[in-house]
């Protein structure tokens, strides 16, 4: 097959720490299958997606998210909802001038060849390209938007606009000049030298295609399905056909393209909104691009993305399409905060985010199947969700690569104060940088290797300091055990990390307010949670364990042991003011040579763990930090 299928490698305890060491080294051990093959065009083979020889290509890899649309969430600039109203709070300090050569220097910086090729050396296969539809508009073009972007009572001039460029063929035309065009053509030449897949996906059409302004940046909710110029047509709807046109009409020939992701998360078409309650409308706009891209004798793999957010289907299914051309069409889901549980099921066999419905929708229909985002969850979630898919054989996409602060992401990107202020903007286009982004190396485990992995996520040696937070890599029930680590109900926002710092488990990780080194602790503790850590003893004998925690209003109970045998017990008494601090001391039996799983289990909880430290027994000191 094309590229890596990225199938998990079987455990094992040298395979682990050659993972870690390389992982630390900044490469992989997925690396090789990619840069042995080459792509070649993907079609629909009933219920799979296959190459040109017919050997099946199971897709996964990285959202390319918060670049060619600014996401609120992902920059960390929520309470400015959308790219627009972004760009209209810059408008406020500077000219339009200087607010588009800003977005001209953040494109540069965001995603560059640097960062694919970290994707590609974690063993992923592609990447879905999520862009804006405005990226294809010229400078004059987008001049006028701005303008819309401005003032509610500009938006029917510029439809007007739309209108008049759509009826001159003056849209879409010239894409040697057009940034979108040379967007997707680095992205595709960054890819193909990792051979990587890519997938268009229109993330911002015209209008909107829902509701949330930070998904689809639109000035009037469900526009796209809405919208009449004066002439009495949906220009909206047009002017994406015209987009999709102009985008096959370039890229038909390029098997680089895995797919054309027609529309991103089309949602709340509803009855409540004045629309129908079946899709209709939907139903009609697909119809329209599917007919327009085959028009062209284009043969890409198409994948449609059903109503509410990407996963509902009435009245989508290849039947009840008005097309001629039923081929190498594949179906989309996006996976968020639901259960991964093979057996757990929606009623409507139409809505297919569970893994239940959506393996029966694809037997049903003999169409591929892909999930073409998923994460925004714990480590923990990640694992369990990329086992039920990979059971499946279903691909998937991870979202997304880069966030600002963000634990879920491949790579999180540093603060960088407010996007509003000079220094802010020059910070975050410092920060967004991959050389300046850290590689969350917990979600990387999580997505790349088994469910039973553990590894260290540092080195530990004893005699030594071991913080607390520095537990192994893997998940709940392998390197830890909390009582809430994943979110599978959309609508609980119990987070999984009640500390929300460091990582991303289930373990509640807190800044440390005792050290003035700022490091971190473990927190929000319940009885029966425990960590594990790989340690490695380097001298045999009896040592003095010093622990550093914080009391609660209640007494404590620490216990530790070593390959499943007591070496500890750890009295913590209740706090008598809050926020105590204290270093409890005990002794240890001696502790053999060699590699070994060291547990801490919390019996009794206290309010927080910041360190342990093990020192032989007769060198030990009275201070701690």
């Amino acid at each position: 097959m094309n590229g890596p299928s990225l199938s998990p490698p079987r455990s094992s305890t040298l395979r682990a720490t050659i993972f870690v060491v390389l992982l630390l080294a900044g490469t992989s051990i997925f690396s090789l299958p990619a840069s042995a093959q080459q792509l070649s065009f993907l079609q629909a083979k009933g219920t799979h997606m296959v190459n040109a020889s017919g050997k099946e290509v199971v897709l996964r890899g990285f959202n390319v998210g918060g670049w060619l649309l600014q996401e609120s969430y992902i920059l960390q600039t929520d309470s400015l909802n959308c790219q627009w109203r972004i760009k209209q709070g810059l408008l406020r300090t500077m000219l339009e001038a200087q607010m588009e050569e800003f977005y001209r220097q953040y494109r540069a910086n965001f995603i560059t060849k640097a960062d694919i090729d970290f994707i590609a050396k974690q063993g992923f296969n592609c990447v879905r390209l999520p862009f804006h539809y405005d990226l294809f508009l010229t400078a004059a073009q987008r001049k006028a938007r701005t303008q819309a972007m401005l003032s509610p009572k500009n938006v029917d001039g510029y439809v007007q606009q739309l209108s008049t460029w759509y009826d001159q063929n003056q849209l879409f035309t010239d894409p040697k000049s057009l940034d979108g065009f040379r967007f997707i053509d680095d992205v595709l030449k960054w890819c193909a030298a990792n051979k990587l897949y890519v997938i268009l996906d229109l993330h911002a059409a015209p209008g909107g295609q829902g509701t949330d302004r930070n998904i689809n940046d639109n000035f009037v909710p469900l526009d796209l399905w809405k919208r009449h110029d004066a002439k009495g047509r949906l220009i909206y709807q047009d002017v994406t056909v015209r987009l999709w046109e102009k985008l096959s009409a370039r890229y038909k020939s390029d098997p680089r393209v895995a797919m054309y992701d027609l529309i991103n998360e089309p949602h709340n078409l509803n009855v409540a909104n004045g629309m129908s309650a079946d899709n209709q409308e939907l139903r009609s706009l697909y119809s329209r691009l599917i007919n327009a891209v085959r028009a062209q004798n284009d043969k890409h793999l198409l994948l449609l993305e059903g109503n509410g957010y990407g996963n509902e289907y009435t009245n989508l299914t290849p039947d009840k399409l008005t097309i001629q051309d039923k081929s190498n069409l594949a179906y989309n889901a996006h996976r968020y905060w639901c259960p991964n549980t093979p057996e757990t099921a929606d009623p409507n066999p139409n809505q297919i985010n569970l893994l239940h419905n959506l393996a029966a929708f694809r037997d049903q229909w003999q169409v591929p199947v892909w999930v073409g985002e998923t994460g925004e969850n714990s480590n923990e979630w990640f694992v369990a969700a990329v086992q039920g898919l990979n059971a499946q054989n279903i691909g998937w996409c991870h979202w997304t690569l880069k966030r600002v602060d963000g634990p879920t992401s491949l790579l999180r990107v540093k603060p960088y104060g407010s996007i509003l202020t000079p220094e802010g903007r020059a910070a975050l286009l410092r920060n967004v940088q991959y050389t300046n982004c850290v590689p969350n190396r917990d979600v990387i485990a999580a997505l790349t290797q088994p469910a039973t992995f553990q590894a260290p996520f540092v080195a530990h040696s004893i005699p030594g300091t071991i913080q607390a937070a520095d537990y192994d890599l893997g998940r709940a029930g392998v390197a830890y055990y909390d009582d809430f680590s994943a979110k599978i109900d959309y609508r609980d926002n119990t987070p999984w990390n009640q500390g929300g710092a460091y990582r991303n488990d289930g373990v509640d990780i807190e800044v440390n307010t005792d050290s003035p080194q700022k490091k971190y602790v473990v927190g929000h503790l319940s009885a029966d949670e425990w960590l594990k850590y790989t340690v490695k003893v380097a001298a045999v004998g009896p040592y003095t364990l010093q622990m550093r925690v914080r009391k609660g209003a209640a007494p404590g109970q620490l216990n530790l042991q070593l390959d499943g045998h007591a070496i500890a017990s750890v009295p913590v008494g209740q706090a008598v003011t809050a926020g105590e601090w204290i270093t409890v001391t005990v002794k240890t039996p001696p502790l053999p040579l060699g590699q070994h799983q060291l547990m801490l289990l919390v019996k009794q909880p206290v309010d927080q763990i910041n360190w342990l430290r093990f020192e032989p027994a007769a060198a030990t000191s009275a201070g701690g930090q």
